[in-house]
């Protein structure tokens, strides 16, 4: 009897301990995928429609996947502002991609696999079914090698603009193949046509960037500056640990030619060794953008590799940020990531979606990078965060 409740005892503390270690997932988990499954949750993305539905999207990675022969993106849908969501379709041949809107019409832009085509579908039935990228006249863009992630569509001088990475090069290896470039369109063009972008010159790596220390740029924002210029803010890899920078590499008024100033082109910007987008609110005239920040503790770790808090930041001009509020935050930087996010302004509030590493009822996200769960989030009067207390001033500290 008295060995029986020992054990009882036991196992009572162990449940409690496992309860313990499996925390709540912050947000509304929209899909899941167990590490065991060796399918990783990549590349989230949301769009809100024109009735006020949110759509949103991310793809399957991993070594059980089809990646590089065939990507799928699952699709999903919410009626009621993100409390709950349905799957709604599933696109064969779609990776690295956005949901975006133009003139009331769905679209959704990336590659058709790992480093594969450009393309470009079109749903117009808020993302049930989507059409074929078949040919030039029919969303193939551009046919090769090119990189992207689920990023800003940018309206400006009449044109739709894109920031995205050419990946041919003469070598395979991740940051090195990276090309900078921004493709654009007239708003009233076809979309699914070709002929309708036209593309800059390409950026390739260079080794003697930060004094040798530069592992390459990816993932570019196009951004308006406060002059009305068009710019691509990229994410950049480094071999400096702890420090996060972006590259602001130029893009001519005719969208014909980028070029960059290795000098002046590199800032110290909080998140800028992860994936970041950056949107502008008129209302509050700043840019804003959801960041991955580098806390003291991990500051010899390299930035790339520290994905577990998350912030709110926003600029005036592009240059100083301002680091609002810590949004998401765990203190274990092995297994928790909220990463990649994709984010927009919703009236007084911002909604986002995340790439979310975190505890489940098994042994938790394979790593930090290896996402297990798909999260939505929202940022209530998110204007309100100009006022807070500053806790970064633009560089890491």
């Amino acid at each position: 009897m008295k060995n029986t409740i020992l054990i009882i005892i036991f196992v009572f503390c162990a449940m409690l301990q496992l309860n313990a270690q499996v925390q709540k997932v912050p947000g509304v988990v929209v899909d899941y995928i167990p590490a065991s499954t060796k399918t990783y949750i990549g590349s989230p993305s949301i769009c809100i429609l024109p009735n006020g539905d949110y759509v949103a999207s991310h793809d399957h990675f991993g070594p059980a996947t089809t990646e590089h022969q065939q990507a799928i993106t699952a699709v999903f849908k919410s009626t009621d502002k993100g409390k709950s969501w349905t799957k709604i379709s599933e696109i064969k041949g779609q990776f690295w991609s956005n949901l975006f809107e133009d003139q009331n019409v769905l679209y959704i832009m990336g590659t058709w696999r790992h480093h594969g085509n450009l393309i470009i579908r079109r749903s117009l039935d808020g993302g049930v079914s989507w059409s074929e990228p078949t040919d030039n006249k029919n969303g193939l863009l551009l046919e090769g090698e090119y990189h992207t992630a689920p990023m800003p569509m940018v309206i400006h001088n009449g044109r739709l603009w894109r920031a995205i990475e050419n990946a041919k090069s003469n070598t395979t290896a991740w940051g090195k193949r990276y090309s900078a470039m921004v493709i654009s369109a007239p708003l009233d063009a076809n979309l699914l046509y070709a002929a309708s972008w036209k593309a800059t010159n390409s950026l390739p790596y260079d080794s003697t960037y930060l004094n040798g220390k530069f592992g390459g740029w990816l993932e570019g924002n196009a951004v308006v500056t406060p002059e009305g210029k068009m710019v691509n803010i990229l994410r950049v890899a480094t071999t400096e640990p702890g420090r996060d920078i972006a590259a602001v590499v130029k893009i001519s008024i005719d969208g014909t030619k980028a070029t960059f100033d290795p000098e002046t082109g590199f800032m110290d910007f909080v998140g800028g060794a992860k994936k970041f987008s950056i949107r502008y609110d008129e209302k509050s005239k700043r840019y804003w953008t959801l960041a991955n920040m580098v806390k003291e503790e991990f500051s010899h770790l390299l930035a790339a590799k520290v994905r577990n808090t998350l912030v709110i930041k926003s600029s005036l001009d592009l240059k100083n940020w301002t680091v609002h509020k810590i949004l998401l935050e765990h203190p274990d930087v092995e297994k928790h990531g909220f990463q990649y996010v994709d984010w927009q302004f919703d009236g007084r509030n911002i909604i986002f979606f995340s790439r979310t590493a975190y505890n489940d009822k098994f042994d938790g996200a394979r790593n930090y990078h290896d996402a297990n769960f798909l999260t939505f989030h929202r940022i209530r009067n998110f204007r309100k965060q100009i006022k807070s207390d500053v806790l970064y001033d633009n560089v890491n500290k």
